[in-house]
């Protein structure tokens, strides 16, 4: 997997992307990359002494106590969700929806994702209720994923954010 993440560090370099790890602050660290952290991981506080002040550093949250917390710790940016139905966790937060992200956005300055469910349906309604970003798992990758497929697909991605 280490193969993998430094490959895939070195291409989002040289394409002028950040490369967020999740969870590993070790092998962020390793790669010069960023780290995303979430409520049982690192402490955003701890990741920032290791990591320094110019690493990308993100912390998920799932509801109002949380998203209020979050907003003191050193952390780059916020995650906030599931906003809707997610299937690539075992065992998702409680879903938040749509007003619930409209509620934690009034809370915290910081740049906000918005996490769980998005889809190139869903992904309007969460930045009209004031995400200014999206994490997309589910709806990246097309059931056909050859170059020209994987193509269109960013281009519709792309696309959404335009409009």
């Amino acid at each position: 997997m280490f193969d993998e993440a430094r490959e895939i560090a070195r291409l989002c370099r040289e394409a002028g992307a950040v490369f967020i790890v999740d969870d590993r602050a070790d092998i962020a660290m390793l790669l010069e990359a960023g780290l995303h952290v979430g409520q049982d991981d690192l402490p955003p506080r701890d990741a920032r002494r290791l990591m320094g002040p110019d690493a990308v550093i993100g912390f998920s949250s799932h509801n109002r106590q949380q998203i209020c917390a979050a907003g003191g710790e050193p952390a780059d940016y916020l995650a906030f969700g599931p906003v809707f139905s997610t299937a690539s966790k075992r065992n998702p937060d409680p879903v938040t929806g749509i007003e619930g992200l409209k509620e934690c956005r009034a809370l915290v300055d910081k740049p906000l994702v918005a996490i769980g469910g998005i889809t190139r349906e869903t992904a309007r309604a969460a930045w009209e209720a004031g995400a200014d970003s999206v994490a997309v798992i589910g709806d990246l990758v097309p059931a056909e994923s050859s170059y020209a497929a994987l193509r269109q697909r960013m281009e519709e991605w792309q696309q959404l954010r335009t409009k």
